[in-house]
Formats: C-alpha cells, structure tokens, sequence
C-alpha cells in the first residue's frame, strides 16, 4: 500500500497539473467545429448532406504534420525572446483561438453557411496547431519516469474539454442561445492561457541557431519520414492509421443530428452526456488500459475493435425505439465506454510506432492521418444517411469498422518500438 501512494503522489506534480490543463485547452476546440457545431446546424434546417460536408472543416486535423516544424523551430518575433519558443508559440495561437470561436459564435449556419463554415475550418487549424505544440511542451516537460503519468493526465484533461464544448455547451446553448454558449468556450480557452503563462518554459534539447538551413530541413523533416519508411510494410500501417476508427468516425460523427432529428432537446443530450458520457468514457479509458496490459497491444487491438463497432447497434435500437430518454441514456454510455476502450488500445499502438527521436514529428503524422477518417472519409456519412435512413446507416456503419479490425490483426506484430522506451503520446482525436 505505501508503495501505491508513494507512486500517486507524482499526480500532485505542478508540472503534471500543467500537462491536465493544456490536455483541457487541446480537448476543448474539437466539438465546437464537430458534434455541437451539427446540433446548431441541425436546429438551423441545414440537410444532413450539408452537415456531413461540414466534417472537412477538420481537414487541418489531417495536415497538420506539414506546418509542425515550423511552430517546432521557427522563433517568433519579440515573443519568443520574452516567453520561450513552446510558450510564445501556444500563447499566440490561444489568443487567435479565442477570436475565431467568438466569431463562430457570431456567425448565423441559417443565413450564411459559407461564413459558418469558414470560421469553422479557422477554428479546427488554430486548434490542430496549438496541439502540435502542446505536444512538443508535454514531451520536454516531463521527466522520463513522469511520461507515463504525463500521458493520464493528458488524456483526463482532454476529455473534460470536449465535456465541457459539448454537453456544457448543449447545456449552455439551450438556457442562453449558441453565440452565448460559443462566448463562454471562447472564454473557456483562458484555462490553456493561464497554464502556458505559469508554467515554466521547458529545457530544449537542440536549437536551429548551431545549424545550417539544410541540417535544419534534415532533422526535422527528412529524417523522421525516412525512417518510418525504412520499415516494413510502412505502407500498410499508415492504412491501417487512417481506417481503423473509421466505423466510429461515420456514426459518432452524425450523433447529435441524430438525436435531435429523434425529438430529444439539447438539454436532455446534455444532461444524460454529462452524467453517463462522462462516467463510462473514464470507465471506458480504465477499462482499455486493463485491457492493453492484460492482452498486450495487438490482440487489445483487435477485441476492442470488435466491441466497438458492435456498439453502433445502440444507435439503431435508439432509431427503432425514438424518443426515450432511458435508452439515450444506454446508447451514450455504451458509445462512450467502447470509445474509450478502443481509444487506450489504439493510443498505445501509435506510441509504440514512434521513434524515440522524432516521436514529435512522427506523432504529428499518425495523429494527422486518424483526423483523416472523421473528416475527409467521414464527410459523405450525412448523404449516406439521408440515403438509407438512420436504422440502416448505422448498422452499415459497424460494417466499415471490419478493414481496420481486419488489418490490426494482420499487423499485430508490426509493434515497431519497444513502448517501454517510446515516449507516451497524447490521446488521438476522437
């Protein structure tokens, strides 16, 4: 028992209490370009076509590799030379984040789709770049003995920022209107802000002044593309990456449009997420890493695969059953919990993926390629579900989960690093 204690009292680390808070600032921007952004389109009569279309707003997800050396390396003028290069780098992207929500907010999806969507795609790139950096922070904080811990906390931070901008913004969407409840995410990203300004810059361990434009360009872009290259099958994980949680992407995408077109207020979605969502997505995180260390990484891969296309069955009970707030509550649940147990399987794999010494840039690529799913793949779930109507889409979509199941039990032993050495990662997308 003193053991135990002994090995949790690293959580009372301020810097870990660093790592909980910017893991909030990552988590927060994602639904209000995703699933609570669907929920004011839908009250706004837009087609589930156009709701489905609205997912490539999150496109930058998927590129945000090719800009990551710059925020990386690139000084910035006046700010970096007061702040440090992780800090200058964060604090000018959270201010600029801040602006672009309150602009979302301020924009009307029923008169101007084109403005909605624009402020939409700014917010998701502002958000994808300040990921890349708090990854880089995370990593050069943290001593090797704390990634681990590093890792929790990061991951329990990023849930309660899509709990907030998703059921706290339903929540706040149905007492005082959405530019009000896109106001107070807007103000919501002064936590990240506050966090950064506290927090000490981190020790870096090289800097481009020593080096040439050319050994600049190698180390950090070359190198870490030439050496997952030289694997093999390199091409066939990057597959892998992109459709595993394709499934999920297709039906959690058009969730909230869901249960809306069902009859069920935003209050009711919020109320139920927040209790029950949030209860199984930590049961469902815990239940992973037992998972993970029971099973190892490639078979978790596979069963929690399975569990979780199975889950979108819950989504054709709720079509067959309609309004019912009892089984909203289960269908939340059980997507929540199957969605953090994939989640710790599949986190795990890309961290055994990365190289230690470009575990940043390599990073930065997978994660890149998982956005590819819920955003590019995933934009055409609302014409497919406008097409066969709700019970049929979702039993489809458990279906376009079986490739990436398919191809995680041919890759299983294509674990490439050993994940005692790898860094740990921050959490994909979901």
């Amino acid at each position: 028992m003193s053991a135990l204690l002994a090995s949790l009292r690293v959580y009372r680390n301020p810097r870990l209490l660093a790592i909980l808070g910017m893991g909030f600032a990552s988590g927060l921007p994602l639904a209000l370009t995703g699933q609570t952004l669907q929920a004011w389109l839908t009250e706004s009569q837009v087609s589930l076509t156009e709701i489905g279309l609205f997912a490539l707003v999150g496109f930058s997800y998927s590129l945000k590799f090719l800009w990551s050396p710059v925020i990386d390396r690139v000084p910035l003028p006046w700010l970096t030379a007061r702040l440090g290069q992780r800090r200058s780098w964060l604090v000018a992207i959270e201010l600029a984040l801040a602006a672009a929500i309150l602009a979302l907010g301020a924009s009307d999806p029923a008169e101007d789709r084109l403005r909605t969507a624009l402020f939409a795609a700014l917010v998701a790139f502002l958000s994808a770049s300040q990921d890349i950096a708090i990854d880089a922070f995370r990593i050069e904080l943290l001593r090797p003995e704390e990634q681990g811990a590093g890792a929790a906390a990061t991951q329990w931070g990023y849930r309660f920022g899509m709990i907030a901008s998703s059921a706290g913004a339903l929540g706040l969407a149905q007492a005082f209107g959405w530019p009000r409840a896109y106001l107070v995410m807007a103000g919501l990203v002064g936590v990240g802000l506050l966090t950064v300004l506290v927090t000490h810059e981190p020790a870096r361990a090289s800097s481009w002044a020593s080096e040439t434009w050319r050994e600049r360009l190698r180390s950090s872009v070359v190198e870490p593309f030439r050496e997952f290259a030289s694997r093999p099958r390199w091409g066939l994980l990057l597959v892998f990456v992109v459709l595993y949680r394709l499934g999920d992407a297709l039906a959690g995408g058009l969730s909230n449009a869901f249960y809306i077109q069902l009859g069920f207020s935003k209050g009711e979605i919020a109320s139920v997420a927040k209790v029950f969502g949030v209860i199984a997505t930590m049961l469902g995180i815990a239940a992973g890493g037992a998972l993970v260390l029971r099973q190892g990484v490639a078979r978790s891969l596979v069963s929690a695969g399975i569990v979780h296309a199975l889950s979108n069955f819950a989504f054709v009970v709720q079509a067959w059953v309609g309004h019912d707030v009892a089984v909203l509550a289960l269908t939340i649940f059980v997507e929540n919990f199957t969605g953090g147990l994939v989640s710790a399987a599949f986190v795990a794999y890309l961290s055994g993926l990365c190289h230690p010494a470009f575990t940043a840039t390599q990073y930065a690529l997978l994660s890149s390629l998982t956005a590819t799913g819920r955003t590019l793949l995933a934009s055409s779930a609302g014409w497919f579900a406008q097409l066969l109507g709700w019970p049929l889409f979702f039993a489809v979509t458990a279906l376009a989960a079986v490739p990436g199941i398919l191809l995680a039990r041919s890759l299983g032993g294509c674990e490439t690093r050993d994940p005692a050495v790898a860094p740990a990662a921050a959490p994909a997308a979901p």
